[in-house]
C-alpha cells in the first residue's frame, strides 16, 4: 500500500538544510528560523511520514536510512521549484518590460501597427512598446546590431539562418517614374522596358535586399544602370522628381513617393515583394517577442481573404 502524503516545499528546505548541515542550530542559522522553530517542523514532517529522517545526537544529527533515501528526491523537488519559480519571474518581468519595433518605413497598410499593437497590448498591458526608425543602410531593421527585438524588414534578409519571420504582406512590385517619362504612357509595362533605365539603388551595405529592388534576378546576368543611391524615402522622392533614375516600389508604399510628379505602374515580369516581421532566431522564446509574433499573425491572418 502506497501511502500519498502532501509535503509543503518549505519543510523540503528545512530538511535538506539540516541534512546538509548535520546540525539544527547551524541549519536554522542558514535558514534565517530559531532553532527551536526548526526542529519542530521537522518532527512534524516525520509524523507526516511516518518514518524517523535523524538521529539525533549530543553534538549533531545523523541521516536515518528513511532521511539518507528521502534527500536526493528532495533537492530535485527543489531544484525544480527553482527553475519554475524563475520560468515565472521570467515572464512577469516580460509583461513590465520593454519592446522595442525596429521599422525603415512606416508599415502602414491599412492600419497594421496599430491593429497589432492594440492586440499584444490586451495580453500585456504593462508591456512597453518603443519604435526605432533604422535608415535604409541596414536592410535588417536594427536586428543584426542588437539595436531592437523585433523588426519589419523585407525579405530577403542578410544571413537568413540567424533569424526567423512571419510574412506580413506580399505585394506586386511597382515601377516609379517621374510623370514626364514616357513609360507613363503605357497602363502597364513589361521589366524588359525597364533594363536599361538607370535605377536608383540602396545602398551597398543593403546587400542582398540592394540586389533585390534592382531586379538582379530578373535581368539574366546583365548588370543594372545606378543612376543614384537612396537611403530613405524623401531621398527617393526627390530623386525620381529630379530624373535621376526609376525606382521599383512594393504597391503598400506606393503612396509615400506618389505625391506629386512621380506616377507608378505596375510591371509584368516580376516577382512579387514580401514584407515581415523579423526576429532573431535565439529570442524566439522570449515572452515578448513570442507574443509580438503571435500578435502580428492573428491580424495578417485576419486580414486575408479566404
Amino acid at each position: 500500500m502506497v501511502m500519498t502524503v502532501d509535503v509543503h516545499v518549505r519543510d523540503l528546505r528545512y530538511f535538506v538544510a539540516v541534512a546538509e548541515e548535520l546540525h539544527f542550530t547551524r541549519a536554522a542559522e542558514r535558514l534565517y528560523v530559531s532553532q527551536p522553530a526548526l526542529s519542530k517542523q521537522i518532527r512534524a514532517l516525520e509524523r507526516q511520514l511516518g518514518v524517523e529522517l535523524f538521529r539525533r545526537r549530543p553534538r549533531g544529527v545523523e541521516l536515518t536510512d528513511a532521511g539518507t533515501a528521502l534527500l536526493p528526491h528532495a533537492r530535485r523537488v527543489l531544484d525544480d521549484w527553482a527553475q519554475g519559480a524563475a520560468a515565472v519571474e521570467s515572464v512577469r518581468a516580460a509583461r513590465h518590460g520593454t519592446l522595442v519595433v525596429g521599422m525603415s518605413t512606416s508599415p502602414g497598410r491599412g492600419g497594421l501597427l496599430p491593429a497589432i499593437r492594440s492586440r499584444f497590448t490586451a495580453a500585456h498591458p504593462q508591456a512597453t512598446v518603443r519604435l526605432r526608425q533604422v535608415s535604409w543602410e541596414d536592410p535588417t531593421g536594427g536586428l543584426a546590431d542588437g539595436e531592437v527585438d523585433v523588426a519589419f524588414v523585407w525579405l530577403p534578409l542578410p544571413d537568413p539562418e540567424r533569424y526567423r519571420w512571419t510574412v506580413v504582406a506580399e505585394e506586386p512590385r511597382l515601377v516609379a517614374l517621374p510623370d514626364e517619362h514616357p513609360l507613363t504612357a503605357r497602363p502597364e509595362v513589361d521589366f524588359t522596358d525597364l533594363a536599361d533605365e538607370p535605377f536608383l539603388a540602396l545602398p551597398p551595405s543593403a546587400g542582398v535586399l540592394r540586389d533585390f529592388w534592382l531586379a538582379l534576378d530578373e535581368r539574366g546576368g546583365r548588370p543594372p544602370r545606378i543612376g543614384a543611391e537612396v537611403a530613405g524615402t524623401e531621398e527617393t522622392y526627390e530623386a525620381l522628381v529630379a530624373g535621376l533614375g526609376l525606382c521599383l516600389v512594393a504597391a503598400g508604399n506606393a503612396p509615400l513617393i506618389t505625391l506629386g510628379g512621380v506616377t507608378t505602374r505596375p510591371v509584368r515580369g516580376l516577382a512579387p515583394s514580401r514584407y515581415a516581421l523579423a526576429w532573431r532566431r535565439e529570442d524566439g522564446e522570449r515572452p515578448l517577442v513570442r507574443a509580438y509574433a503571435e500578435a502580428c499573425r492573428r491580424v495578417t491572418d485576419g486580414a486575408r481573404p479566404t
